[in-house]
């Protein structure tokens, strides 16, 4: 088995570095099997994860719908923390883990729920569309959740002139750039997405005027601009997918282009890229010290959580 996995991270992971990652591979398999565990991962994970031990793997709208139909005992989330409080929102009677608690995100950080009250005082009758990416604090005093790949059709469904977009900025910039509704937003960063400069993209393009540059909606707006397209992660692959391009850049998380790789053979995936110190936080020895002592367990307040699960609720409806 694990030589079929390591065929598809040959071209990322050297067989030195497989040799030590293979028992823990093989050793939390087997108790996924006997704990009734899936493990979901994020694209931005590292591919001994990605590849090695996941169940489920995707954006976060997919590990969002992924986490509802899970039915296995405990879901154990590869992610950054607020990934983990989404599993727990919609499997509140199932045990949700997560590999290190201290895997945190600026962007998710970067806003508090008196800080969506303060809005709500600030633009009374306005209807708050919260990020995935935030606590489930926030998400409770939001009316609605989105992703980077349904913020648009999710500013659009509310049927308002007016939405308050948070807590990314940028994210927000791109929904207001396509759309006519007026967006409000916060000023809240992802601090992988705003490193990102539109004379970055400017250069590579002087270097190799065949590249095909793909950005993530948190890129700053002239990042965006400068790009050939901009879409979510999965929207990234969806996109790469379809045109089979030559050589493409992906302006996101480093393990975005390391795990896409595998399926994409003969295109050649250029970096830059910049990694999240937060997601490679999680490691295989984590990993399996979560699943063996079922520690670094996710809990939610039943009062908070009714309200955040209405938010996500109303996302996942659409």
């Amino acid at each position: 088995m694990t030589n079929t996995i390591y065929e598809r991270v040959a071209s990322v992971i050297p067989a030195a570095e497989w040799a030590l990652f293979e028992p823990y591979v093989n050793a939390i398999n087997a108790l996924k099997r006997e704990r009734n565990a899936v493990i979901l991962a994020h694209n931005y994970q590292t591919p001994e994860i990605f590849h090695g031990v996941a169940d489920i793997v995707g954006d976060s709208l997919h590990l969002a719908r992924a986490a509802r139909r899970a039915e296995a005992d405990v879901i154990l989330v590869c992610g950054v923390y607020f990934m983990g409080e989404t599993a727990k929102l919609l499997n509140p009677e199932r045990t949700v883990l997560v590999p290190d608690k201290k895997a945190g995100c600026s962007l998710a950080e970067s806003i508090t729920a008196a800080d969506v009250r303060a809005l709500r005082e600030r633009y009374p009758g306005v209807p708050v569309v919260a990020y995935v990416n935030t606590t489930a604090a926030v998400k409770a005093e939001s009316d609605i959740c989105c992703t980077s790949s349904n913020a648009v059709r999710i500013v659009e469904s509310l049927g308002v002139p007016r939405v308050i977009v948070l807590p990314d900025e940028f994210l927000a910039a791109y929904v207001a750039a396509n759309t006519s509704v007026e967006i409000i937003s916060w000023k809240g960063r992802c601090e992988v997405h705003e490193r990102f400069r539109g004379i970055d993209v400017e250069r590579l393009r002087e270097d190799d005027d065949g590249l095909v540059v793909i950005a993530h909606p948190e890129c700053p707006p002239d990042v965006i601009e400068a790009s050939d397209f901009a879409g979510s992660t999965s929207q990234m692959v969806e996109f790469v997918r379809a045109h089979q391009d030559r050589r493409v850049v992906l302006l996101t998380e480093c393990s975005m282009s390391d795990n896409v790789v595998a399926e994409f053979p003969n295109v050649e995936f250029v970096r830059p890229c910049n990694l999240c110190p937060h997601m490679k936080r999680n490691t295989l020895p984590k990993i399996l010290r979560s699943l063996q002592t079922m520690q670094e367990e996710v809990f939610v307040e039943s009062s908070v959580r009714v309200r955040a699960v209405r938010a996500i609720d109303a996302m996942l409806a659409m």
